[in-house]
């Protein structure tokens, strides 16, 4: 294939577009040609992509030694680009809503940073490796994941599941400084008072999955439970299944295809030892048969959304679930870095969400049948969102 041809290819022109964006706060300029190199073999190696597997692309063992360098033993920070990856992103394809999305990193030992043999709470199974959250940006066009945080469980741990996924996403929300946009939590049982509390302290909007016992007050005087004290979210919800709608919505897991749910939501508050902190929520439920419990709760401070409005926020999260399986993910080698390190493992999956985006652009350039919009603006300054 001749350099002209490579250049009229969607996905090689993104990812030459980003790397030029967001490897600029790489200082060196051996940094910048190494990240440029590490993502173009992410891009073009076959089957896994290990340091050594992208190298022999590149030109063998100097290659490897100086990609081994740039990964494991390298002193680059990986935040700033992935700020660059986000801004850049938000120019292209503006923000719908940010997905903090659990994902298993399967390891055969546990030598590497916080593998281990433990139940994954995301998919209610037992397995080996590494457990982590990425926090996706979700468009009309793009879903990728432009951050990162590895959950490190020991006995002495300090920070629990559901605050590692709580912490990675608000840590990448601050430092792309973005105008604020919900948040979508879909991790089981996630909608505690605790999480409701950081986001509202934040300023960020959420929507979180919420267990069926959990203790709410209704705050409407129309509902049935109003004044009758601390009831569990399924029970409420059961309790107004006569105020159900049927919502339609596209599934991504199925191209093309549409399904409908019931939907219903009820204004309610969370029990706070504090007055201060006692403000109304939306207990939101989705039932896909009409005879059982809902199969689905959310809590929401989007108190002002209509219910089909806050199903299709809840579908960005089956969106990123439905891309985060696909093949896109294992071409690009997201969960195939085999070093031990923590900072070699940032790093790794740092460039893999490069390449990620840079393949999602890229497709969605040719199923356009368009050419790529033109470069971003590098001079604006940074955004701060509201509350943040």
């Amino acid at each position: 294939m001749n350099t002209s041809t490579r250049r009229r290819d969607p996905v090689d022109e993104a990812a030459e577009e980003l790397c030029e964006a967001v490897l600029g706060s790489l200082r060196r300029s051996d940094q910048r040609a190494r990240g440029r190199q590490y993502v173009r073999g992410l891009l073009a190696t076959e089957g896994r992509k290990s340091i050594r597997n992208i190298a022999q692309q590149l030109g063998g063992p100097a290659a490897e030694q100086n990609l081994h360098h740039f990964i494991a033993g390298s002193t680059w920070d990986w935040q700033p680009v992935r700020t660059a990856l986000s801004r850049y992103l938000e120019e292209s394809t503006p923000l719908t809503a940010w997905v903090a999305q659990p994902m298993a990193f399967p390891k055969g030992g546990e030598h590497s940073v916080g593998a281990g043999h433990r139940f994954d709470p995301h998919r209610g199974q037992m397995f080996r490796g590494q457990q982590a959250f990425g926090i996706w940006f979700t468009s009309a066009g793009v879903n990728t994941p432009v951050g990162w945080r590895l959950f490190l469980p020991s006995e002495d741990a300090e920070e629990s599941y559901e605050e590692c996924a709580v912490t990675g996403v608000l840590d990448t929300v601050r430092q792309c400084r973005m105008p604020s946009r919900p948040v979508v939590l879909d991790v089981r049982g996630i909608g505690t008072r605790s999480t409701m509390n950081r986001f509202h302290e934040a300023g960020l909007p959420v929507l979180a999955r919420i267990g069926a016992s959990a203790r709410l007050l209704v705050t409407d005087p129309a509902l049935p439970g109003y004044g009758a004290g601390a009831a569990g979210a399924r029970d409420i919800l059961q309790s107004v299944r006569g105020l159900r709608v049927p919502v339609e919505w596209p599934d991504p897991s199925h191209p093309g295809a549409r399904r409908t749910s019931l939907v219903a939501a009820v204004r309610v508050m969370m029990p706070d030892p504090s007055p201060v902190r006692r403000r109304e929520l939306l207990l939101f439920g989705e039932w896909t048969d009409p005879r059982r419990p809902p199969a689905r709760l959310w809590m929401t401070d989007l108190t002002r959304l209509a219910p089909a409005a806050v199903l299709r926020l809840t579908k960005q999260a089956r969106r990123v679930s439905a891309v985060a399986s696909a093949a896109s993910v294992r071409e690009v080698g997201l969960r195939d870095f085999g070093g031990r390190s923590l900072s070699g493992w940032h790093r790794h999956v740092t460039m893999a969400s490069v390449a990620h985006a840079a393949r999602c652009l890229g497709t969605r350039v040719s199923r356009a049948g368009e050419l790529p919009d033109p470069a971003p603006s590098r001079n604006h300054g940074p955004r701060r969102p509201a509350g943040l």
